[in-house]
């Protein structure tokens, strides 16, 4: 920054040179890393590293390296799915201790489910259109009821 330059332009530009290099993309991937790829490949594998290739680097439990090796295809979907395009080309496993060994069991219980249906009935009622009426109802039920697998997401093509 130049003396006596403008701060909040300065901060912009950065922020808009980080967005382009993709930067944040592994902060949120670790942030929602469980609801991406389910609670059991969660439990025994941690993202630790996304290279600007696509490679993503996994650390992952000795007993576990295999099933993720396996299972690779169906992570890289998952995860291409959840951002909306082909973030991941590739999984580079590293075997190793977890940041976390075990989840939090203490989390707090969410809100009666029923409820909460009940008002996103109410809330769709007043949408004319059928399809945009069905297409929101799966969305809130997968949202409202965790991921479920009557929810299908379409493969990322490049």
């Amino acid at each position: 920054m130049k003396p006596g330059g403008d701060v909040s332009n300065d901060s912009l530009s950065l922020t808009a040179r980080a967005r382009e290099r993709g930067a944040g993309i592994l902060v949120r991937l670790k942030a929602e890393w469980a609801a991406i790829v389910g609670a059991d490949l969660a439990a025994v594998a941690w993202p630790s590293a996304l290279r600007r290739d696509g490679v993503l680097k996994l650390r992952a439990a000795a007993t576990a390296a295999l099933e993720l090796q396996h299972r690779a295809p169906l992570l890289i979907e998952r995860i291409n799915c959840f951002f909306g395009r082909g973030v991941v080309t590739r999984v580079a496993l590293v075997q190793g201790p977890l940041p976390l060994d075990s989840p939090p069991s203490d989390l707090p219980k969410s809100t009666p489910v029923a409820a909460e249906m009940a008002t996103l009935g109410e809330q769709l009622s007043e949408i004319p259109d059928p399809a945009l009426r069905a297409a929101l109802d799966r969305l809130g039920h997968a949202v409202i009821g965790g991921r479920s697998s009557d929810v299908a997401c379409e493969p990322v093509t490049h």
